[in-house]
């Protein structure tokens, strides 16, 4: 299967697992704490058996990686799924919730899409194609999506998850806190993001995204996985100034 395929297939099955997390998502869905404290509803469990069906159909032989049921199969190829990625936002009937669909090849995200349904948006990249945002439901008329020019720390803007703001640089803006603030980074409207505890399913898409808008992401370690849990995601200019200036051993 070329990477075509697999970009036609990766949007296929996020529309339809759209679609199905849409008729969920209503005020009053029950919500319950998995053993790690994060939350958890019925739409997030049906939208991922959904995905594991239709890869199970489509693409028996791909090992799959979940937010709720973990890993299955062995390949080189592996679909990262996150059902409802903003379970937070869905549970309390905000529409900034996504769809999370990638594909790893050989350890290197391929192919990305990310799917906020409420918005009416869809997001997606292949490694060396560019990356991209439509209306959603898809349409091969996307824009070409692009981070931002910006050159220096002082004229920055940046953002971070919440535990992360404090070692965000003092040279730089800090951005009012965002539902989705790696889709203002592909946009060029911020300019870094900095965040931890992410897991693959919540990193994956990104990363290509990013890096097919012409920007960088930097794992914890320095490398560029998705397992590393948190790391820096930036334009491509301010990206080794911002990886000195945020990191926890550096002095201050």
């Amino acid at each position: 299967m070329g990477m075509s395929a697999d970009l036609s297939l990766a949007i296929r099955i996020s529309d339809q697992a759209a679609e199905l997390a849409l008729a969920h998502f209503q005020p009053g869905i029950a919500v319950k704490l998995k053993d790690d404290g994060s939350p958890v509803t019925a739409a997030d469990h049906a939208v991922e058996r959904l995905l594991r069906d239709l890869l199970a159909a489509e693409a028996p032989t791909d090992a799959l990686l979940g937010e709720e049921f973990g890993r299955t199969g062995e390949s080189d190829r592996v679909w990262i799924l996150d059902p409802v990625d903003g379970t937070s936002f869905f549970a309390r009937h905000d529409p900034n919730w996504r769809v999370h669909v990638a594909l790893e090849v050989a350890g290197e995200t391929e192919v990305a899409v990310v799917t906020a349904p409420s918005l009416g948006i869809q997001w997606w990249a292949t490694r060396g194609g560019g990356a991209f945002e439509a209306s959603w439901p898809h349409s091969d008329a996307g824009v070409a999506l692009e981070v931002s020019p910006t050159h220096k720390l002082g004229h920055a803007v940046i953002d971070a998850l919440d535990e992360c703001r404090d070692r965000l640089p003092r040279e730089a803006a800090i951005a009012e806190p965002s539902p989705l603030p790696l889709v203002e980074l592909v946009r060029g409207e911020i300019d870094a993001y900095l965040v931890e505890r992410w897991d693959a399913w919540d990193h994956a898409p990104w990363i290509l995204l990013v890096e097919e808008a012409g920007g960088r992401f930097t794992d914890r370690s320095g490398g560029r996985s998705a397992y590393a849990g948190g790391g820096l995601y930036s334009n491509n200019h301010l990206h080794e100034e911002l990886l000195r200036a945020t990191d926890p051993g550096a002095p201050k």
